[in-house]
């Protein structure tokens, strides 16, 4: 039986690299050899026990590859080709994908935790932290890489940069609105990136590292606050002259974030929540204006599938973002466990790692 290296979740606080078996092919399945993947903050929950999974579980869900081995029915790709899939694999014939929501496709299986929503990937089924994945449902997964974009440049799109576009979607961002981000994170600042493409024409970005703030102003934040200057809230309304904003992006997952992008917004504003978070939230009366301030809170799982997959690579071929400054670091699969130890400490101004067998 043919054996392959991979990132495997032993116990809390321990990812190991382990010999698994290649996954076998099923007739509407893709294996891909993996070119490049990275690791997610999610995978950060994973390790440190906060998301529960299976023990032996390969973890990563953002994956850039070669079709490898391709199942007997499906049509339109080929072996060889390069493809990135999403880091949500819609089945594209469930009822969450009928009813327009292929994210949460999947969301009935019995689970530990019911909020797993349509993220395979990684979490229910093996991932992509290893030299091989093999992809569900591909013909409604796989999208074509173009020639002239390297992995790096497509990195981004299975997750964070489909999540955090999708916090900008979801807010109903319009021309000239006023938006606050809340962690400018991968996915925090994919979400500055998405806003300015919205139309906002005030991003106010909120962190404490520099150089974060620095990579989210050349996305197009306008302003960047950090918050150990004093209240976020002060200085945010103090900018808006005291109005708040249309739209708050929460992208870290803590109550304090969650409360204060429910406290800066407008009435009739909107709280656009991408953070997973580990604990209970509560929701402070007076944000909330006693339920009577027709604010909206909306929540949002990467959206995926093939057809966002191509969207977002259009973006970036088209040159509408960059996203090149988000990789700060190179590591060799051989060496996971160093790289989760980097990013989870977050040392090294790390942003995301790009990850090579």
């Amino acid at each position: 039986m043919a054996t392959m290296k991979a990132a495997v979740f032993v116990e809390k606080n321990r990812i190991v690299l382990q010999d698994k078996p290649v996954p076998e092919v099923g007739p509407l399945d893709a294996l891909l050899r993996i070119t490049t993947t990275t690791i997610c903050g999610t995978d950060v929950h994973i390790l440190r026990g906060e998301y529960p999974v299976a023990r032996g579980l390969t973890v990563g869900h953002e994956p850039v590859g070669i079709i490898e081995k391709l199942g007997s029915q499906v049509r339109g790709y080929a072996e060889g080709q390069r493809v990135i899939a999403g880091a949500i694999t819609p089945s594209g014939h469930s009822f969450a994908c009928l009813c327009g929501c292929s994210s949460q496709d999947g969301a009935d299986t019995p689970h530990g935790f019911k909020a797993a929503g349509g993220w395979k990937l990684g979490n229910l089924i093996d991932g992509c932290q290893a030299e091989y994945v093999l992809i569900p449902d591909a013909m409604a997964n796989l999208c074509a890489v173009p020639d002239g974009l390297t992995d790096e440049q497509v990195l981004m799109c299975p997750d964070i940069m489909s999540t955090g576009f999708s916090g900008a979607e979801r807010g109903e961002i319009r021309i000239g609105d006023t938006v606050a981000v809340f962690a400018l994170g991968p996915i925090g600042l994919c979400a500055v990136a998405g806003a300015r493409l919205q139309g906002a024409s005030m991003i106010i970005g909120v962190d404490a590292l520099n150089n974060r703030m620095a990579v989210a102003r050349n996305l197009g934040a306008t302003h960047t606050l950090d918050y150990r200057d004093g209240s976020v809230v002060e200085q945010i309304m103090r900018l808006t002259g005291g109005r708040g904003v249309d739209v708050a992006i929460e992208a870290l997952g803590t109550q304090n974030t969650f409360e204060a992008a429910l406290t800066v917004l407008r009435p009739g504003g909107t709280l656009s929540s991408l953070g997973v978070y580990s604990s209970d939230l509560s929701i402070p009366l007076g944000a909330l204006g006693a339920g009577l301030k027709d604010i909206r809170i909306t929540s949002t799982l990467c959206p995926g599938g093939k057809e966002r997959m191509r969207r977002l690579m259009s973006i970036i071929e088209q040159g509408r973002v960059k996203l090149d400054a988000l990789v700060t670091h190179r590591l060799k699969l051989e060496e996971i466990e160093s790289a989760y130890e980097l990013f989870a400490h977050q040392r090294d101004n790390v942003l995301k790692i790009a990850i090579t067998p």
